[in-house]
Protein backbone atom coordinates (compact mmCIF):
# COMPACT_ATOMS: atom_id res chain seq x y z
CA UNK A 1 0.00 0.00 0.00
CA UNK A 2 1.26 3.47 -0.91
CA UNK A 3 0.46 4.88 2.55
CA UNK A 4 2.89 2.43 4.14
CA UNK A 5 5.50 2.74 1.38
CA UNK A 6 5.36 6.56 1.43
CA UNK A 7 5.06 7.59 5.11
CA UNK A 8 5.88 11.25 4.42
CA UNK A 9 3.44 11.74 1.52
CA UNK A 10 0.17 13.66 1.81
CA UNK A 11 -2.45 12.17 -0.53
CA UNK A 12 -4.41 14.57 -2.72
CA UNK A 13 -6.74 12.16 -4.55
CA UNK A 14 -8.79 9.94 -2.25
CA UNK A 15 -12.47 10.86 -2.48
CA UNK A 16 -12.88 9.10 -5.84
CA UNK A 17 -12.85 5.81 -3.90
CA UNK A 18 -16.20 6.77 -2.38
CA UNK A 19 -18.85 5.69 -4.85
CA UNK A 20 -22.34 4.20 -4.61
CA UNK A 21 -21.05 0.77 -3.65
CA UNK A 22 -18.78 2.28 -0.98
CA UNK A 23 -21.73 4.16 0.56
CA UNK A 24 -23.87 1.04 0.41
CA UNK A 25 -21.23 -0.93 2.31
CA UNK A 26 -20.98 1.91 4.83
CA UNK A 27 -24.73 1.78 5.39
CA UNK A 28 -24.49 -1.96 6.07
CA UNK A 29 -21.89 -1.28 8.77
CA UNK A 30 -24.05 1.15 10.75
CA UNK A 31 -25.99 -0.14 13.74
CA UNK A 32 -29.67 0.01 12.87
CA UNK A 33 -31.46 0.03 16.20
CA UNK A 34 -30.03 3.15 17.81
CA UNK A 35 -31.33 6.60 18.66
CA UNK A 36 -32.14 8.94 15.79
CA UNK A 37 -30.49 12.26 15.04
CA UNK A 38 -32.03 15.71 14.72
CA UNK A 39 -34.16 14.67 11.72
CA UNK A 40 -35.77 11.76 13.66
CA UNK A 41 -35.33 9.50 10.61
CA UNK A 42 -34.68 5.88 11.55
CA UNK A 43 -32.43 3.50 9.63
CA UNK A 44 -35.49 1.56 8.47
CA UNK A 45 -37.13 4.71 7.09
CA UNK A 46 -33.98 5.79 5.28
CA UNK A 47 -33.47 2.35 3.77
CA UNK A 48 -36.98 2.22 2.33
CA UNK A 49 -35.50 4.12 -0.60
CA UNK A 50 -31.85 3.37 0.07
CA UNK A 51 -30.45 3.39 -3.45
CA UNK A 52 -31.96 6.76 -4.37
CA UNK A 53 -31.02 8.27 -1.01
CA UNK A 54 -27.41 7.16 -1.43
CA UNK A 55 -27.32 8.52 -4.97
CA UNK A 56 -28.36 11.95 -3.70
CA UNK A 57 -25.90 11.73 -0.79
CA UNK A 58 -23.03 10.83 -3.13
CA UNK A 59 -23.81 13.67 -5.52
CA UNK A 60 -24.04 16.20 -2.69
CA UNK A 61 -20.79 14.96 -1.15
CA UNK A 62 -18.82 15.07 -4.41
CA UNK A 63 -20.14 18.52 -5.44
CA UNK A 64 -19.75 20.06 -1.98
CA UNK A 65 -23.49 20.68 -1.60
CA UNK A 66 -23.87 18.33 1.37
CA UNK A 67 -24.78 20.21 4.54
CA UNK A 68 -23.74 18.44 7.72
CA UNK A 69 -26.71 18.49 10.14
CA UNK A 70 -26.24 19.39 13.82
CA UNK A 71 -25.45 16.56 16.20
CA UNK A 72 -28.06 15.79 18.84
CA UNK A 73 -26.46 15.73 22.28
CA UNK A 74 -27.51 13.43 25.11
CA UNK A 75 -25.80 12.52 28.34
CA UNK A 76 -24.93 9.08 29.67
CA UNK A 77 -23.37 8.06 33.03
CA UNK A 78 -19.58 8.12 32.88
CA UNK A 79 -19.13 5.76 35.82
CA UNK A 80 -21.07 3.09 37.65
CA UNK A 81 -22.18 5.54 40.33
CA UNK A 82 -23.61 7.93 37.77
CA UNK A 83 -22.17 10.98 39.51
CA UNK A 84 -20.55 12.27 36.33
CA UNK A 85 -22.15 12.37 32.90
CA UNK A 86 -20.49 11.96 29.52
CA UNK A 87 -21.83 13.98 26.56
CA UNK A 88 -22.68 11.77 23.59
CA UNK A 89 -23.26 13.07 20.08
CA UNK A 90 -25.90 11.37 17.90
CA UNK A 91 -25.65 12.21 14.18
CA UNK A 92 -28.44 11.53 11.72
CA UNK A 93 -28.41 8.11 10.07
CA UNK A 94 -27.42 9.57 6.69
CA UNK A 95 -24.59 11.53 8.28
CA UNK A 96 -23.36 8.34 9.95
CA UNK A 97 -23.21 6.65 6.56
CA UNK A 98 -21.05 9.41 5.12
CA UNK A 99 -18.89 9.56 8.23
CA UNK A 100 -18.30 5.83 8.00
CA UNK A 101 -17.37 6.12 4.32
CA UNK A 102 -14.85 8.90 4.99
CA UNK A 103 -13.54 7.13 8.10
CA UNK A 104 -12.65 4.08 5.99
CA UNK A 105 -10.58 6.31 3.70
CA UNK A 106 -8.72 7.88 6.61
CA UNK A 107 -8.32 4.53 8.33
CA UNK A 108 -6.64 2.97 5.31
CA UNK A 109 -3.91 5.62 5.58
CA UNK A 110 -3.45 6.10 9.30
CA UNK A 111 -3.45 2.39 10.05
CA UNK A 112 -0.04 2.34 8.37
CA UNK A 113 1.25 5.04 10.72
CA UNK A 114 0.13 3.76 14.12
CA UNK A 115 2.56 2.02 16.43
CA UNK A 116 1.90 -1.65 17.07
CA UNK A 117 1.33 -0.88 20.76
CA UNK A 118 -1.74 1.23 19.88
CA UNK A 119 -5.09 -0.53 20.32
CA UNK A 120 -7.83 2.06 20.82
CA UNK A 121 -10.60 2.04 18.18
CA UNK A 122 -8.45 0.18 15.67
CA UNK A 123 -9.96 -2.49 13.39
CA UNK A 124 -9.27 -6.07 14.40
CA UNK A 125 -8.08 -5.01 17.87
CA UNK A 126 -9.89 -5.03 21.18
CA UNK A 127 -9.43 -4.28 24.87
CA UNK A 128 -8.71 -7.96 25.40
CA UNK A 129 -5.86 -7.76 22.89
CA UNK A 130 -4.40 -4.79 24.77
CA UNK A 131 -4.62 -6.62 28.10
CA UNK A 132 -3.00 -9.70 26.58
CA UNK A 133 -0.15 -7.55 25.27
CA UNK A 134 0.35 -5.95 28.70
CA UNK A 135 0.31 -9.33 30.42
CA UNK A 136 2.81 -10.75 27.94
CA UNK A 137 5.11 -7.77 28.37
CA UNK A 138 5.00 -7.97 32.16
CA UNK A 139 5.77 -11.68 32.11
CA UNK A 140 8.81 -11.13 29.92
CA UNK A 141 9.99 -8.33 32.21
CA UNK A 142 9.36 -10.34 35.34
CA UNK A 143 6.92 -7.74 36.68
CA UNK A 144 6.63 -3.97 36.56
CA UNK A 145 4.34 -0.99 36.99
CA UNK A 146 1.12 -0.26 35.12
CA UNK A 147 0.14 3.41 34.91
CA UNK A 148 -3.47 4.14 33.98
CA UNK A 149 -3.97 7.67 32.62
CA UNK A 150 -7.03 9.44 31.25
CA UNK A 151 -7.01 12.90 29.68
CA UNK A 152 -9.95 14.68 31.22
CA UNK A 153 -12.45 16.09 28.69
CA UNK A 154 -10.06 15.33 25.83
CA UNK A 155 -12.75 15.12 23.13
CA UNK A 156 -14.37 18.32 24.40
CA UNK A 157 -11.16 20.35 24.09
CA UNK A 158 -9.62 19.18 20.79
CA UNK A 159 -8.40 22.24 18.91
CA UNK A 160 -9.73 22.22 15.35
CA UNK A 161 -6.79 24.06 13.79
CA UNK A 162 -4.32 21.62 15.27
CA UNK A 163 -6.49 18.69 14.18
CA UNK A 164 -6.66 20.01 10.62
CA UNK A 165 -2.91 20.53 10.51
CA UNK A 166 -2.34 16.94 11.61
CA UNK A 167 -4.79 15.60 9.01
CA UNK A 168 -3.16 17.58 6.20
CA UNK A 169 0.16 15.91 6.91
CA UNK A 170 -1.30 12.83 5.23
CA UNK A 171 -4.55 13.92 3.55
CA UNK A 172 -4.98 16.90 1.22
CA UNK A 173 -7.96 15.77 -0.81
CA UNK A 174 -10.10 18.91 -1.08
CA UNK A 175 -13.43 17.07 -0.97
CA UNK A 176 -12.55 15.21 2.22
CA UNK A 177 -10.90 18.17 3.93
CA UNK A 178 -13.95 20.31 3.14
CA UNK A 179 -16.30 17.68 4.53
CA UNK A 180 -14.35 17.34 7.76
CA UNK A 181 -14.59 21.10 8.16
CA UNK A 182 -18.37 20.92 7.72
CA UNK A 183 -18.63 18.33 10.48
CA UNK A 184 -16.58 20.52 12.78
CA UNK A 185 -18.91 23.47 12.21
CA UNK A 186 -22.23 21.59 12.10
CA UNK A 187 -23.25 22.60 15.60
CA UNK A 188 -24.81 20.73 18.52
CA UNK A 189 -28.51 20.55 19.31
CA UNK A 190 -29.43 20.22 22.97
CA UNK A 191 -32.98 20.57 24.28
CA UNK A 192 -34.05 22.19 21.02
CA UNK A 193 -31.28 24.79 21.00
CA UNK A 194 -28.32 24.77 18.61
CA UNK A 195 -24.88 25.93 19.73
CA UNK A 196 -21.70 26.23 17.70
CA UNK A 197 -18.63 25.39 19.81
CA UNK A 198 -15.21 26.39 18.53
CA UNK A 199 -13.39 23.31 19.78
CA UNK A 200 -13.97 19.65 20.53
CA UNK A 201 -15.61 16.76 18.68
CA UNK A 202 -18.81 14.91 19.67
CA UNK A 203 -18.14 11.53 21.21
CA UNK A 204 -19.91 8.98 19.09
CA UNK A 205 -19.81 11.25 16.05
CA UNK A 206 -17.41 9.14 14.04
CA UNK A 207 -18.22 5.50 14.72
CA UNK A 208 -15.48 2.91 14.64
CA UNK A 209 -15.34 0.39 11.83
CA UNK A 210 -17.42 -2.76 12.21
CA UNK A 211 -15.81 -4.55 9.31
CA UNK A 212 -13.19 -3.90 6.66
CA UNK A 213 -13.91 -1.27 3.97
CA UNK A 214 -15.19 -2.51 0.62
CA UNK A 215 -11.91 -2.90 -1.26
CA UNK A 216 -13.49 -5.86 -3.09
CA UNK A 217 -16.59 -4.16 -4.42
CA UNK A 218 -19.97 -5.84 -4.91
CA UNK A 219 -22.91 -4.71 -6.98
CA UNK A 220 -25.39 -2.52 -5.12
CA UNK A 221 -28.04 -3.66 -7.59
CA UNK A 222 -27.73 -7.26 -6.41
CA UNK A 223 -28.22 -6.16 -2.82
CA UNK A 224 -31.37 -4.18 -3.58
CA UNK A 225 -33.24 -6.51 -5.89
Amino acid sequence: MNAKRLPDVSFTSLSYHIDLVWLFEASKAIKKYVATGVDNITAAEYEENLKENLKVLLEQFKTGRYKAPPVRRVYIPKDAKGKELRPLGIPTYEDKVLQKAVAWILESIYEQDFYDCSYGFRPGRSCHDALKSIWSGLMKMGGGWIIDLDIRKFFDTIQWRQLQEVIKLRVRDGVIIRQIGKWMNAGIMEEGNISYPEAGTPQGGLCKALHKPPYAKKSIMQSNQ
